[in-house]
């Protein structure tokens, strides 16, 4: 049940759009004018007809109160999630003038709704009563030490590829181009190994990629060379560590961690995209543990992945998680209410501290890009051609990322700072650090940066 005065900001909301321009065209729609028939329920519905193009007005519906996040169901011809419409119309719910009222949903609306309930239903009754068993664990066997297999032989492969490359020289790999690495990168998808392949298609980029080029490229091989032996060698590793290898090698696991009961608060929500896949990340700390995890889901080529959580809210669920020594990452288990609004912020340690902590965090994970980390009383200030965040009370400063110095989140951090010290949420690694939500040293909401 949502409680009756519980409303969004305009920025949570926005914060689900998929891309710049979804967010854009959901603005626009957030007035009531092209609207009609809208209202809510106090289960957590929202719906409404908007005036579109054609002679029949689009039919939008909203579960906010879903096991995963807000639901969303148009009958615009959008494949993007949620659409504009969606968009515009919870604008337009967390506004509170009145523009959504209370009410009984419609016959449309309401049979969405339940088919969408009774579905979660039915999966939650099949998992209480036991899930349909297995296949043959003998079979599962078998195909889990052939694909050990596969994976052993192409790692022995690129293992002597990577000793050609250094054998002769450096140089070699910008006259070589990148064909070479794509042909290597394939070599590992047929040995079953994506993470590897994904290594290796990196590799191939750095070449002539600027000044520099082969300390960075010596650094990835370097990188590369001991996931491969991690790999060769896992029967010598300690659990945890022979967890990371499996993970950084591409092999699936289960969240099969002891299930956590916690007041999430939504830290971030971000998506990164390639041809193939959408992958969204979602940072959660948990209000009660203390702890920082990661959701991470994923959407088909050109589809927004599902799962979507309003950044700000906290909500009381379970999440469990995946095996890996210092792994973040877990699985959303059961939700016990919707997401709702929060006064918490979570602590924050100063410049000198995150840093060490990144270093910690490189000894249970060699290959960890960056790890979650809230820096506190920092303020952003130009260094060069890029920024940093400085230390209001102390001398150090921890540099942004270039990735990060070019988007538009920056200036609404330096926007919110004037100067003064602020809090930021973001990612921790080795190029710098990412911001990806903000809070002024008062009292405020949450701004995003991502």
């Amino acid at each position: 049940m949502t409680e009756q005065g519980v409303r969004w900001s305009a920025d949570q909301v926005l914060a689900l759009a998929p891309d710049a321009a979804s967010r854009k065209a959901g603005s626009k729609l957030g007035a009531a004018g092209p609207w009609s028939e809208a209202g809510s329920s106090d289960e957590g519905t929202v719906w409404g007809l908007c005036k579109g193009s054609g002679s029949k007005p689009y039919r939008t519906v909203i579960d906010i109160a879903d096991s995963t996040g807000p639901a969303y169901k148009c009958s615009c011809p959008s494949r993007k999630f949620p659409c504009k419409h969606a968009l515009g119309l919870l604008l337009l719910w967390a506004g509170e003038d009145g523009a959504v009222p209370r009410g009984e949903a419609p016959d449309w609306a309401e049979e969405w709704i339940e088919g969408r309930r009774k579905r979660a239903d039915d999966k939650r009754a099949a998992g209480a009563s036991g899930s349909p068993s297995p296949g043959d664990p003998e079979a599962a066997r078998r195909r889990a030490e052939r694909r050990a297999e596969w994976i052993t032989a192409g790692a022995t492969e690129l293992e002597q590829r990577l000793a050609d490359l250094l054998r002769g020289g450096l140089a070699s790999a910008e006259q070589s181009g990148y064909g070479l690495w794509e042909e290597t990168a394939a070599r590992m998808v047929d040995a079953q190994a994506p993470g590897l392949a994904a290594r290796v298609r990196e590799l191939g980029a750095i070449p002539s990629s600027g000044p520099g080029w082969p300390v960075r490229l010596l650094e990835e091989c370097a990188l590369l060379h001991l996931l491969d032996q991690g790999w060769l060698r896992r029967d010598g590793l300690p659990d945890g560590l022979a967890a990371t290898v499996r993970s950084r090698i591409g092999l699936p696991a289960s969240a099969d961690g002891v299930p956590v009961r916690d007041r999430w608060l939504v830290l971030a929500q971000y998506d990164t995209a390639d041809s193939r896949l959408t992958t969204r990340r979602i940072w959660l700390h948990g209000t009660g543990t203390g702890r920082t995890v990661l959701l991470l889901s994923y959407g088909a080529a050109g589809r927004a992945p599902e799962l979507a959580l309003p950044v700000g809210l906290a909500l009381d669920a379970e999440v469990s998680a995946y095996p890996g020594a210092g792994q973040s990452r877990v699985a959303l288990g059961e939700r016990f209410a919707p997401a709702g609004p929060t006064g918490f912020r979570p602590p924050g340690v100063d410049v000198a501290r995150a840093v060490a902590g990144y270093g910690e965090a490189l000894r249970d994970d060699p290959w960890l890009e960056s790890r979650p980390v809230t820096l506190e009383r920092v303020v952003p200030v130009p260094d060069g051609d890029g920024w940093q965040l400085a230390d209001a009370d102390g001398e150090s400063a921890l540099p942004l990322t270039p990735a990060a110095g070019s988007r538009a989140g920056l200036w609404r951090l330096v926007a919110l700072s004037g100067g003064a010290p602020v809090t930021v949420f973001g990612e921790c690694g080795h190029l710098g650090f990412s911001p990806l939500t903000a809070w002024p040293d008062g009292p405020g909401e949450a701004v995003t940066l991502c």
